[in-house]
């Protein structure tokens, strides 16, 4: 028994290093934290275009420039039909050159496993698979249409599909054999139903008049109190039961038929995933499609990974590491907040390309201890260093270790400002922070001569007692001893009281003691997280005491003191 320990304490060494030398999530106080070579990694990324990693002469092109975009991270499209063309016949030449290239540009690989599916349709399925509907069938609308989405409910499609990833996917493990450069999969790509929320095939129909599955059953009952609000009103307006059909149990309706077919979805991938780590275990993901405007299921992407639908997907798929939103509409904040829940740390794998992509990542980083954020065709970005983005990208990188190093502990808040939401007020211990737009300060003429206002959003971070990190581009923070309120409405041109407002600040006043600002420093950041002075503001730059602000045009990291008086 002495000799087995002793072999065991010899082997833990080379066991923690191989850990550290693969890709793995992490606990770390109330998140969960990517884990790349044993250092946390904040994913700062971008998508390629669906077809833009289709040749070597682009893949070649594309590179180059995301590394001057400073990106850390490419995620990528792997095609099912390009990689087995033929039946059992595989070409991994576009795998090898994407990971060949990224290794030359420091860039990590997220793979996108465009397979049965992608964005509802199965329109990356080799053309022998697709010629073969009989062998692959297709799901079916009620009215019995045929559909150009391959059925969940057949053995073919899940084999051929399961067999050519992992085929794939033991390529990869020859090529990045310590998980250099590839470090998350995403399996398949916006899974959901269209046209109808659900399949309508005679399978389906089967299924669909069958109980509920037992494992779905106990997930329920023993989550009863935390379900998602949506699953739990549906299953409590039907009474409830502990066994049933799907209508018995959710009802005979098309929301109904939306979370049997994220069932199946969800069992399917899981499957996937399986397989996934028996040969290349990194973290994996699936993405959804998000349903607006006030669709219904079969009109948007239905029974994919969405927020309302996650007790499902948490229990028919529980090998994948966490589900994911792509957000081309309005209500970027609400929309992540539904996706960073307990054990499901928040990435966002797609948003829509624009100017205002930097302040969202700083907000989902410090609000909700995101683990990465990726606009989508990043290739037909500006790799100008003058470019927003690229200023963002190039702050976040310098702010990694401090934000990683305090991810979870509940000290980082997010801000992100408009024309219609100007503030926010934080409560942080005895001290109110007020967050605003910069653009509510008189002093730039775009605020007040009809421009648009860039949205403008930062994080801030407590550091110390009276001590914090705060960076970002278009915002202005105010600080305040509990009670007092900072006063700061009607300023004139030059940042006072306009001539005979009348509003008189001594009412404000409770007798306690103020929170003044101390020092605002700007600030470089070291890759051991340590703070290398740059500059101090005060006078003008901090308004003689009154506030600290980053202009619109300007991503800065600032290091605030305060202090008390009376």
């Amino acid at each position: 028994m002495n000799y087995i320990i002793m072999i065991l304490l010899l082997l833990i060494p080379y066991m923690t290093n191989a850990q550290e030398k693969g890709t793995y999530l992490k606990k770390n106080a109330g998140a969960k934290q990517l884990m790349v070579n044993g250092e946390p990694f904040l994913i700062l990324g971008g998508e390629l275009g669906n077809s833009s990693a289709a040749c070597f002469e682009d893949i070649e092109s594309y590179f180059p420039k995301l590394k001057r975009m400073g990106l850390n991270t490419v995620l990528v499209p792997a095609y099912w039909d390009l990689t087995e063309p033929e039946e059992g016949k595989f070409d991994f030449s576009l795998t090898d050159k994407i990971i060949d290239e990224a290794k030359e540009n420091e860039l990590k690989v997220i793979f996108l496993w465009f397979g049965a599916w992608k964005n509802s349709m199965s329109c990356y399925t080799p053309s022998w698979f697709k010629k073969d509907y009989k062998k692959y069938p297709r799901s079916y609308t009620k009215e019995g249409k045929p559909l150009e989405i391959a059925s969940v409910f057949s053995e073919n499609v899940f084999n051929a599909d399961n067999k050519a990833f992992g085929k794939w996917l033991e390529h990869i493990a020859q090529k990045d054999k310590n998980n250099e450069t590839v470090i998350m999969i995403q399996i398949e790509n916006e899974i959901g139903m269209l046209e109808d929320a659900r399949d309508h095939s005679v399978v389906a129909d089967s299924h669909f008049k069958s109980s509920v599955p037992q494992k779905l059953m106990n997930h329920l009952i023993k989550n009863r109190k935390n379900l998602n609000p949506y699953i739990k009103e549906k299953w409590d307006k039907n009474g409830s039961l502990k066994s049933g059909t799907w209508s018995q149990i959710f009802g005979n309706d098309i929301y109904t038929d939306e979370i049997f077919m994220a069932w199946f979805y969800a069992e399917y991938v899981n499957r996937m995933a399986k397989t996934a780590r028996e040969i290349y275990d990194v973290p994996l993901f699936v993405n959804a499609a998000m349903n607006s405007r006030n669709r219904k299921p079969g009109e948007y992407p239905s029974a994919g990974p969405l927020a309302h639908l996650s007790d499902i997907w948490k229990c028919g798929a529980p090998e994948i590491d966490f589900i994911s939103p792509d957000i081309y509409d309005k209500g970027f904040q609400e929309i992540i907040s539904g996706y960073h829940f307990p054990e499901n740390p928040l990435f966002i794998p797609e948003i829509r390309r624009g100017a205002n992509n930097g302040v969202q990542a700083f907000y989902a980083f410090g609000e909700h201890d995101a683990i990465g954020f990726s606009p989508f065709a990043i290739e037909d970005g500006e790799d100008s260093q003058n470019n927003p983005f690229v200023q963002a990208y190039s702050c976040l990188n310098e702010m990694m270790p401090l934000i990683t190093k305090y991810q979870g502990k509940g000290v980082t808040k997010g801000f992100l400002f408009d024309s219609e939401n100007k503030e926010r007020i934080i409560k942080d211990s005895n001290i109110i922070i007020t967050g605003r737009h910069f653009f509510t300060l008189p002093w730039d003429q775009r605020a007040t001569d009809g421009s648009v206002w860039p949205e403008g959003g930062g994080m801030i971070i407590r550091t110390g007692d009276n001590e914090y990190i705060i960076a970002g581009s278009g915002i202005v923070l105010t600080f305040a001893s509990e009670g007092e309120i900072n006063f700061s409405k009607n300023l004139g041109e030059d940042g006072f009281i306009n001539t005979g407002d009348g509003t008189k600040d001594e009412k404000r006043w409770t007798g306690k003691k103020r929170t003044g600002i101390l020092s605002v420093d700007e600030v470089n950041i070291t890759s051991q997280g340590e703070l290398k002075y740059k500059r101090r503001l005060n006078g003008d730059q901090d308004h003689q005491g009154r506030h600290v602000r980053i202009g619109v045009d300007d991503f800065k990291i600032l290091n605030v003191k305060l202090y008390e008086y009376n």
